[in-house]
């Protein structure tokens, strides 16, 4: 463990100019950023008595082996550069205000033919635009359901999509007047997509103008003695007034802002942020996020706004979505220190004038003690489990150091897991967890070479060796220059430092870059055994491993002929569970994907000549296998790069000899 007083730069040397700072693991790797008026008393702060610092700073501090800042010139500066620095490094300590992709958001694919609407949760995509969050997905479905019957608009798969078009026959959506079922030609493409655009219109809170048109709609039938008609916009009418009475108005002044509320004690802090358009709450989302020092609620508002918004104008510039990112006003319950500067910063943004204002009277301070209520509640909720606690995480990792006498505490633990079904398509899974929480954009999958020639414990050997492998490759050669003064340009510098597991043109960690303190193996001795002796011929000392037994939850350690019984209450043995669940469950989803893709292809493998592009083509062009079953040889001899002898050796296979003779000759006989 680091000293921090080994690293601290020389007394006046740290400049008293505003600037952004970074501090840096032993391998290079960035593990917390800030920003601060004086960078002097700020960093001066860090190397204080260890036992006077927060919880969070102390495991910081001594995480950490070097610092390094940048001296800018305004505070907006200040704040552009932090954000892409975080943005870039992914700090750890970080406290990070992400866009939650758990939130599910009501899509509609603008760049397909014919636009579908559907429930997503994920990163987002060109052209596609996006109506929330919503608190639940069963918010989506309802709402979706009462516009559909105003808005008949395509919701199926693009392979529903495609077989509805083929066979000629639409969905129960397009029997009940719910799709305007474009796949069998009911309507033009621009027809729907005309109605596609009308639904975007009335969610993005022009619901005022589409009521009152299908008022005048009605009007004009009722006059036109077009009675089944004027019927039917009435009750499309009703549809639309349910569906805007969903959204209550909280803001009758039709205002587009953000509320935003804090709920936090010494060590967390939870965000509720409440997205009002038109008057109208559109969307919600929150957050729990550990403190790394001590942090008042003006700090928080400051990190928030300038994290979050950046990424909100990021993921709208990458989707390349109109939506504008930043509304016109953000309610908080305390401004910031620097609130002008971040005011010129959010108005750069939004293209416009953007508020940071504290509400004091009347609807929006009314609001602002609701957002605050339901951060209250989140905030409870979250310390009633456990997972998410940052004690109980603290005590099992505290728990494992202990019971399998480790020098420091697990703060990386990895764990490989096998799935296969005897012996055929075996796979294997590494999952990463960091300070007891998974790390999910550092999980890797492996395919097993020559898996059909060992068992469980050579799988886990290899994958352990083409692990740490790479691990070796990727550090092999490569110092850690800590530089002169500390200070470095973010532009350009002289001589570029080189740190181990850091690419050093883009500046991010490599993918095998860091070894774990922890290796957890799915498996008692054996797979122990095979896993700690691939490390020691590589060369690796300093990686403790472990393997959990299923039956019982013991723990096995090398050469240690009887195992660790934890008590079924520890935190420690918990957290290992989670760490094993989760590889299992990540290596038996690739499992099922390769399965499953064996099997959709498997009927056509006997064919001569047959590689994987044209039975591709062929599945794609029929739909399905037993569809291709049905085809008669003319038929597949249409598909593109397909010939007549080819075409009768697919028939063959799929029917054999006599089957096939048959199946042409019925075709035929059809015809």
């Amino acid at each position: 463990m680091p000293d921090p007083s080994s690293y601290r730069p020389a007394t006046g040397t740290i400049p008293e100019s505003p600037g952004v700072y970074r501090f840096s693991d032993p391998r290079g790797r960035v593990i917390y950023v800030g920003k601060a008026k004086s960078l002097r008393q700020r960093l001066n702060s860090y190397f204080a008595d260890l036992s006077g610092l927060h919880p969070r700073t102390r495991r910081m501090v001594t995480t950490a082996a070097k610092v390094e800042w940048t001296v800018v010139g305004t505070e907006v500066e200040a704040l552009q550069l932090e954000y892409n620095w975080i943005k870039e490094y992914d700090p750890r300590f970080n406290v990070r205000y992400r866009d939650d992709k758990s939130y599910p958001v009501l899509a509609v694919t603008m760049n397909e033919e014919y636009p579908r609407l559907y429930v997503y949760r994920g990163p987002r995509r060109k052209g596609v635009r996006y109506f929330g969050p919503y608190a639940h997905a069963w918010a989506i479905r309802e709402t979706l359901d009462l516009l559909l019957r105003v808005f008949p608009a395509r919701t199926c798969s693009a392979g529903v999509f495609k077989r509805h078009g083929q066979i000629g026959r639409p969905c129960l959506l397009g029997y009940i007047d719910k799709c305007s079922a474009p796949c069998v030609g009911n309507v033009t493409a621009e027809r729907h997509r005309e109605i596609v655009e009308d639904f975007s219109e009335f969610l993005s809170g022009r619901t005022d103008a589409m009521i009152r048109r299908l008022e005048r709609d009605m009007a004009d039938a009722s006059e036109n003695l077009e009675f089944e008609r004027a019927a039917r916009l009435r009750d499309d009418l009703g549809a639309l007034r349910r569906a805007v009475e969903k959204q209550t108005v909280v803001l009758g002044d039709g205002t587009d802002a953000d509320v935003v509320a804090f709920a936090e004690d010494e060590l967390e802090a939870a965000v509720q942020v409440f997205h009002v358009r038109g008057g109208r709450v559109r969307g919600q989302r929150g957050w729990v996020i550990d403190k790394v020092e001590p942090t008042d609620t003006a700090q928080l508002v400051e990190r928030f706004v300038s994290q979050f918004y950046g990424e909100q104008a990021a993921l709208a510039e990458a989707a390349d979505d109109a939506t504008q990112p930043v509304p016109k006003e953000i309610l908080v319950p305390v401004l910031p220190d620097d609130a002008a500067s971040q005011e010129r910063w959010l108005s750069g943004l939004r293209g416009s004038r953007v508020q940071l204002r504290v509400p004091q009277r009347g609807d929006k301070r009314a609001l602002a003690e609701t957002v605050e209520r339901n951060a209250k509640e989140a905030f409870a909720q979250h310390k009633l489990r456990r997972a998410g606690d940052l004690t109980a995480r603290s005590a099992a990792l505290q728990e494992i150091q202990d019971n399998l006498g480790l020098d420091s505490a697990p703060l990386r633990i990895e764990c490989i897991d096998i799935s296969h079904v005897q012996g055929t398509n075996v796979v294997a899974s590494l999952v990463v967890f960091e300070d007891g929480l998974a790390r999910k954009s550092e999980y890797r999958r492996f395919e097993i070479k020559d898996a059909a020639e060992q068992g469980d414990v050579a799988s886990i050997a290899e994958v352990v060796r083409r692990r740490f492998r790479r691990y070796l490759a990727e550090t092999a050669g490569e110092t850690l220059d800590t530089g002169g003064s500390g200070e470095v340009d973010p532009t350009q510098e002289a001589e570029p430092a080189i740190r181990t597991g850091i690419d050093p043109e883009t500046g991010r960690p490599k993918k095998f870059a860091y070894p774990p303190n922890l290796l957890v193996v799915d498996g008692a001795k054996p797979q122990v055994d095979a896993a700690a002796a691939e490390l020691a011929a590589l060369g690796i000392t300093d990686v403790a491993v472990c393997g959990l037994a299923k039956r019982l939850e013991e723990v096995w350690l090398p050469d240690d002929e009887d195992p660790v019984i934890l008590s079924r209450s520890s935190e420690g043995l918990y957290l290992l569970q989670r760490v094993r669940d989760e590889a299992h469950r990540f290596a038996i989803t690739y499992h099922r994907q390769r399965r499953s893709k064996g099997m959709t292809t498997s009927a056509l493998d006997d064919v001569p000549g047959l590689g994987p592009a044209r039975k591709q083509a062929l599945l794609k062009h029929f739909g399905s296998v037993r569809k291709l079953r049905a085809a008669g040889l003319d038929e597949i001899s249409e598909v593109p790069g397909f010939g007549r002898r080819t075409a009768e050796s697919v028939l063959a296979a799929l029917h054999g000899g006599a089957g096939a003779d048959q199946e042409t000759v019925g075709t035929e006989g059809r015809r």
